[in-house]
C-alpha cells in the first residue's frame, strides 16, 4: 500500500493562517479520498511560513469496483420512460433484467463503476482543493485564474510503493506541474532537491535549514531562549500565543538577546512586554531579583556569520524609537493622573457607550450609585467604593491605553496609585474587569468585588433597559460573559444579595425600559408591577440560565438547578447553590435516590386523588384513624423528621435536612408495602391521603423534588 507525500510550495504564508491552512488541506483531501473509495492508515499535515505539506500512510493502491442493482420502471411502461432509465444508469435497453415481485415485474439495471488507481484520484482531489482553498483572504497573480495565499511556486506529490519506489501523480495546475522536486531555507538551503518519500522528505529539509514541523520548532526557540536567558540569570516572560505566532514566521529559529537602554526600564514592565510582543514580536526577559523587564528574545530567520550582531543591532534601534513613544505616553499620562485625573474623567463625557444609554461618563455615575449600595453586601466601604467607582474607567482616556487596549485597567491601577488615592481603589481599578471569562481569577478584595459587580449589572440592566439581548448565538455585547461575571463574583466571595433587588434599581436608573408587554406585566403581577420589574425578572431568567450551564460543567445534574430554582429565595445564588450541592450529594446516596422515589409514589397517588375528588389533601391527617403498624410508624417518623428539618432549613443546614429526609425512606417503603391508600373506607382513605400530603409537605421543603427525573 502506498505512502502520499504532497507539499504545496509558495510565498511566506501568515502566520495566523498556518495552523489552520495545514488542517483545511488534511480535511479536504483525505474526506475526498474517502468519498472516492480510497483508505488510509494514517494522516498528518504540516506548515512553514513557504509551504503545506501533508502525508498520508497506507492509501489503497486502487479504489475498489462497485457494483449496484437499481429499480427502473414496470415491465409495460412507455418507451420514454424506460428510456431515461437506462440514460440514467448508463446502460443499454438490451441490458435491462425483469423480475418479479409483489408489486408486478420490473425493469433492473447492474451499474459497475470500474475502480480508479489511486494516481488518478489523487490528481482530480488535490486540483480541486487547491482551486477552492478556503483561505480568508488569497490572491492571483500572472495571466493565471488560480487563487492562492500568496504566488504558488510548486507541487510535490508523489506515492511511494513498499519497495520505497517513488512515483510522481501526474498533475498540471494553472501551469504548474506537479513533481517531486523542492526547495530547503530561502538563503541557507541548498539547490532544488528531489525526494522518495516522507522520511527522506524531512531529513532533507532539515538538512536544507527547514524545520518541517511547527511544535519542534516552537520547542527549539523556547528552549534556546530559555537557555540563553538562564546563562545571564534572568527568566524569560512565557507567552505561549506569541511563541506559536513567531514559530510561525520562521522555518529555522535562530534566537538572539538584545538589550533595553536603561532610559526605558522605569517603564512598567507590562507596558515593555505588551511594546515590544505587539510592535516586533519580541519575547521579554525579567531579571527575577528586581522583578524588572531588562533584555529582550528576537527571532531570526538566518544564521549569520557575525552570530546576529547586525541584526540585534537593527532591532534594538527600531525597539527603541518604539519604547521612546511608549515612555511619552506614559509621562504624559503620569502628569494627568497626579494632577487628579479630572481631565480623564470629565473627557469621558465625550465618549458614546451607546446611543442609547449615553457617554461612559453617564455610566461611570450609574456604577458609582451601585457600587455605594452593594458596598455593604459584599462588606465593603461604600465611600471607597463610589471613589473606586469613578476613577475606574479613566485609564480609557489616557494616551497608554489608546495606544495599547489591552492594558485598560492595569494602567489605571498605576495611575491612581500616582494619584495618591488608597490602596483600595487602584487595585478595583484594575480588577473590576475581572472575570473575563471562566478561567480568569476572581477579585476578593470588597472594593474590588463591589465595583466588579456594579460594573457588570450596569451593563445587563442597561442593555435589558433598551432591549438588546443575547439572540441565538449572537451576543454583540459580550451579555452572557457578563452574565457569568456576576455569578462567580457572587459564588466566588460568598456573597448574600437577593438579585433582584438591584436589578430593579438599576433598572429604574435607565430614562427608558423598552421591550415590556404592559398588558402582560399587569397580568402577571396583579397590575401592581412596572416595566423594570418584568425587566428585572426577565433578567433573572438569564442569570439563572448562565448558571445552569456553570454548575452543569461542575458536575450538578440539571433537573438539580431546576429543582432548587423553583424554591423561593432563588435569586440569592449563593443560597441557590449551596441547596443545588447539597441535593446532588442527597441524590448519589441509595437512601436519596429511593426516597425520591417513594415521594413521587406518594405525589403521583395524591395529585390523582385531588383532581377526582377536588379537593386539597395536606391537613388533617390523624394518628388515631390509622390501622396498620406501617401507618403509625409513618406518622411518628414524619413528626420526628419535620421537627429536624424545620430548624436546619431556618439555619440554611441544606445537609442536615435532607439527612433527616433521608431516614423516612424506610418507612415510607414499608407503608407503601403494607398498606392500600384508596379504601373503601372514606374516612381511613382521607386520612391516608392526608398523611401522603404530609410526606409531599416535608419533602418540598428541601427543594421541589417533582421537577427531578427518573
Amino acid at each position: 500500500m502506498p505512502d502520499l507525500l504532497i507539499e504545496l510550495f509558495s510565498e511566506e504564508i501568515p502566520a495566523r493562517m498556518q495552523e489552520k491552512a495545514a488542517a483545511d488541506l488534511q480535511k479536504a483531501m483525505t474526506d475526498g479520498l474517502v468519498e472516492a473509495g480510497l483508505t488510509y492508515a494514517g494522516a498528518r499535515a504540516f506548515a512553514t511560513p513557504r509551504r503545506l505539506a501533508l502525508t498520508l500512510q497506507g492509501l489503497t493502491a486502487h479504489s475498489p469496483t462497485l457494483r449496484e442493482e437499481r429499480r427502473g420502471p414496470k415491465v409495460g411502461a412507455p418507451d420514454k420512460a424506460i428510456e431515461g432509465f437506462c440514460r440514467g444508469a448508463g446502460v443499454s435497453r438490451d441490458q435491462l433484467e425483469q423480475r418479479e415481485d409483489k408489486k408486478g415485474a420490473f425493469y433492473y439495471a447492474t451499474v459497475v463503476t470500474e475502480g480508479r488507481p489511486a494516481a488518478a484520484i489523487v490528481a482530480e482531489q488535490l486540483e480541486k482543493t487547491v482551486r477552492t482553498f478556503p483561505w480568508p483572504k488569497s490572491m492571483r497573480w500572472g495571466a493565471g485564474s488560480l487563487r492562492w495565499v500568496r504566488p504558488l511556486h510548486s507541487i510535490l506529490c508523489i506515492l511511494t510503493d513498499d519497495a520505497g519506489e517513488a512515483s510522481v501523480v501526474p498533475l498540471e495546475i494553472d501551469g504548474i506541474e506537479a513533481g517531486r522536486v523542492t526547495r530547503g531555507h530561502r538563503f541557507m538551503g541548498v539547490a532544488p532537491f528531489e525526494v522518495s518519500g516522507f522520511e527522506d522528505y524531512e531529513a532533507k529539509l532539515k538538512r536544507a535549514k527547514v524545520i518541517l514541523s511547527t511544535d519542534e520548532r516552537a520547542e527549539t526557540l523556547w528552549n534556546d531562549a530559555q537557555q540563553i536567558a538562564f546563562a545571564r540569570g534572568l527568566e524569560l516572560v512565557e507567552d505561549k500565543g506569541l511563541l506559536r505566532e513567531v514559530a510561525g514566521l520562521v522555518e529555522w529559529p535562530v534566537v538572539l538577546m538584545g538589550d533595553i537602554e536603561d532610559r526605558f526600564l522605569s517603564l512598567p514592565p507590562e507596558v515593555l512586554q505588551t511594546s515590544m510582543k505587539e510592535h516586533q514580536k519580541f519575547f521579554s526577559v525579567r531579571n527575577p531579583k528586581t522583578g524588572r523587564i531588562e533584555k529582550f528574545v528576537t527571532v531570526a530567520n538566518i544564521e549569520t556569520a557575525d552570530h546576529g550582531a547586525t541584526i540585534l543591532a537593527g532591532n534594538q534601534k527600531v525597539l527603541a524609537a518604539r519604547l521612546s513613544d511608549a515612555a511619552f505616553f506614559w509621562e504624559n499620562d503620569l502628569r494627568v493622573a497626579k494632577a487628579g485625573m479630572a481631565e480623564w474623567t470629565d473627557g469621558l463625557a465625550s465618549v458614546t457607550f451607546h446611543n442609547k444609554l449615553g457617554s461612559q461618563k453617564d455610566r461611570v455615575e450609574r456604577i458609582a450609585a451601585l457600587a455605594r449600595e452593594i458596598a455593604p453586601v459584599v462588606g465593603a466601604d461604600a465611600d471607597l467604593a463610589e471613589q473606586a467607582a469613578r476613577v475606574a474607567k479613566a485609564d480609557l482616556q489616557s494616551e497608554m491605553v489608546g495606544e495599547f487596549p489591552e492594558l485598560q485597567g492595569l494602567m489605571g491601577r498605576y495611575y491612581a496609585e500616582a494619584a495618591g488615592l488608597p490602596a483600595e481603589v487602584a487595585a478595583a481599578s484594575q480588577d473590576h474587569y475581572s472575570p473575563l471569562g471562566p478561567t480568569d481569577s476572581v477579585p476578593t478584595a470588597p472594593v474590588s468585588v463591589a465595583v466588579a459587580l456594579a460594573d457588570k449589572l450596569d451593563t445587563l440592566t442597561g442593555f435589558w433597559a433598551i432591549d438588546e439581548k443575547p439572540t441565538g448565538s449572537k451576543d454583540p455585547y459580550a451579555l452572557r460573559r457578563a452574565a457569568l461575571g456576576v455569578i462567580r463574583l457572587v459564588l466566588g466571595n460568598g456573597v448574600r444579595v437577593n438579585l433582584f433587588e438591584p436589578f430593579e434599581k438599576a433598572l429604574a436608573r435607565h430614562p427608558q425600559v423598552e421591550g415590556s408587554d404592559e398588558k402582560a406585566v399587569a397580568e402577571i403581577s396583579g397590575g401592581v408591577a412596572t416595566a423594570e420589574w418584568a425587566a428585572a425578572r426577565d433578567l433573572l431568567a438569564f442569570i439563572h440560565d448562565r448558571l445552569k450551564v456553570h454548575l452543569r460543567d461542575e458536575g450538578i445534574p440539571h433537573d438539580v438547578i431546576d429543582a432548587c430554582l423553583a424554591m423561593p429565595g432563588n435569586d440569592d445564588l449563593t443560597l441557590l447553590v449551596k441547596r443545588a450541592e447539597a441535593l446532588a450529594a442527597f441524590r448519589k446516596t441509595d437512601d436519596g435516590e429511593n426516597l425520591v422515589q417513594g415521594f413521587k409514589r406518594a405525589n403521583n397517588i395524591l395529585s390523582q386523588a385531588e383532581d377526582n375528588d377536588g379537593v386539597e389533601y395536606s391537613f388533617g391527617a390523624d394518628p388515631k384513624f390509622a390501622e396498620a403498624d406501617e401507618e403509625r410508624a409513618l406518622f411518628e417518623a414524619l413528626q420526628s423528621a419535620e421537627a429536624r428539618i424545620a430548624p436546619a432549613m431556618q439555619a440554611e443546614d441544606f445537609a442536615t435536612a435532607m439527612q433527616a429526609m433521608a431516614g423516612l425512606r424506610a418507612p415510607i417503603d414499608a407503608f407503601f408495602e403494607a398498606v392500600q391508600v384508596n379504601t373503601d373506607n372514606q374516612i381511613v382513605r382521607r386520612n391516608r391521603l392526608n398523611l401522603l400530603g404530609m410526606i409531599r409537605k416535608v419533602c418540598l421543603q428541601a427543594a421541589d423534588l417533582t421537577r427531578l427525573e427518573g
